[in-house]
Order: structure tokens, then sequence, then C-alpha cells
């Protein structure tokens, strides 16, 4: 299951670097801040809606609701109309949400990269995790459903805040990147071939130059934990919503 949102306005960027990782890491725009603080209100309005006493409240918390709508709005330049359906979907789900993607990369030290039907980019299969299934499992699933690839989980490359990736994602998310190896078996045809255009592998030398930017990081961690690095992790404090670290 693909996560598909719409890219935040990324005018202006820059970057810093996050501790020993060596990883950069985007400086919110004033777009991104506001996304980010109308997330922080839909998720706070999911748990209000949730334990609600009386329709006095529940009345509160969609009136919330209707101002992250415009606030999202705002951010993204979508109108009001085309992001109405988030209320039935992504507002009625606590948040963040949990992702994972693999780096699929064979004995020639080449990485299995999909071109992107949303996007139209290159970057590592994955998506959403499904209830059920561990984080290693749903990255196997992710990999065969993209590209048709057998794959086994061989070693957790780390778990990225989608913000600190430069992820154009609207909406917060947690990802898990594994390192993993092809199984062995025939590949076969992909069972969700309308998610991708196509697919290759790639040397870490010679990633495709429309590599989408926010997997770029991920990619390179991959590389590193195959030469025995550690997993990746965030090991500052979460940002306040006031400032960006570096801002």
């Amino acid at each position: 299951m693909r996560l598909v949102f719409k890219a935040w306005d990324m005018t202006g960027e820059t970057t810093r670097t996050i501790g020993d990782d060596r990883l950069s890491e985007p400086v919110m725009t004033p777009a991104q801040k506001i996304a980010l603080w109308a997330d922080t209100l839909r998720d706070m309005s999911y748990w209000g809606l949730r334990y609600a006493k009386d329709v006095y409240e529940q009345d509160r918390w969609r009136r919330i609701q209707d101002m992250v709508l415009e606030m999202h709005a705002l951010a993204t330049g979508d109108s009001l109309e085309s992001l109405e359906v988030l209320r039935d979907t992504i507002y009625t789900r606590p948040m963040p949400f949990v992702a994972s993607e693999g780096a699929v990369i064979d004995d020639r030290q080449r990485v299995l990269l999909i071109r992107r039907a949303d996007s139209k980019q290159w970057a590592l299969p994955g998506g959403a995790l499904e209830v059920g299934e561990t984080g290693a499992q749903g990255t196997v699933r992710e990999i065969f459903e993209e590209t048709g690839v057998h794959s086994e989980v061989t070693r957790l490359v780390g778990v990225f805040d989608a913000r600190r990736r430069g992820s154009p994602a609207r909406h917060h998310f947690y990802l898990l990147i594994f390192l993993c190896k092809p199984s062995g078996d025939a590949d076969v045809a992909p069972t969700h071939p309308h998610e991708t255009l196509e697919q290759g592998w790639f040397a870490r030398d010679q990633l495709p130059s429309d590599l989408m930017p926010s997997h770029r990081p991920g990619i390179t961690h991959a590389f590193r934990v195959l030469d025995g690095d550690a997993a990746f992790f965030d090991r500052d404090p979460a940002p306040s919503l006031g400032a960006w670290p570096g801002a």
C-alpha cells in the first residue's frame, strides 16, 4: 500500500547535519511549519472526538478539524473541497503513521529501486505497514508487490523521522528501513504494477539523477550498514513546534 501525500513547498530549503550520522536535515519552510501544526491539531482532534463526553465537545473538536483543513489548504495550495476526503480517511486514525522501505542489495552491491508512478522519480520500494504484520514482514510484502522480487530482511538500517529526512509528505510518519537481500526465488511480475513505472538495479556510485531527494539518506546509510555501521536513529530531542532545529 503506497503512502501518497501532497508535496510541501520546499522553496528556500537549507540543510544541517544530524550528529555523526552525516544525514542532512531540511530547515522547515513556513508552509511546512503550518502543515506540522495542522497535523498536530488533527491528531489532537482524533483523540478529542474519541473521548468526547457529550455532543458539545464533539462539536468543538469538529470545528478544530475544520480549521485543520483550512491550514492544510493554506500550506499546500489545495482547495478545501479536494481536502474534504481527509476527514473520513486520515482524520479518523491516530498519528503518526508507520511505514517501511527495503534496501535490497544484491551480491554485486547494487540496490533495487523503483520509479514511482506518483512522483515519476526513483525511490526505494515500500509503503504503509498493515495491522498484524511485523516491520520486516511488511517490508518484504511491499518489495514483492511493487517489484515482484522475493527478498529476505537481514538487518535494520534505521528508524527515521520523515520530517528530518526531507520527506515531501503532508503528514507526520516514522519510517523503518531494512537492509534486504534477494532470496534466490525466481522473480515474477509485480502484483501492484500501478504503483511503479519501472525498476532497476543501481551501484552505490551510479544512483539515478532523478532519485527522490528524501530517499538518498536511507540508501546511503543502507550501504554503510552493509559495510558494518550501526543502525540510525534520532539521538537529539524532538524539535518544538515553534522552531525547527537550526532554523
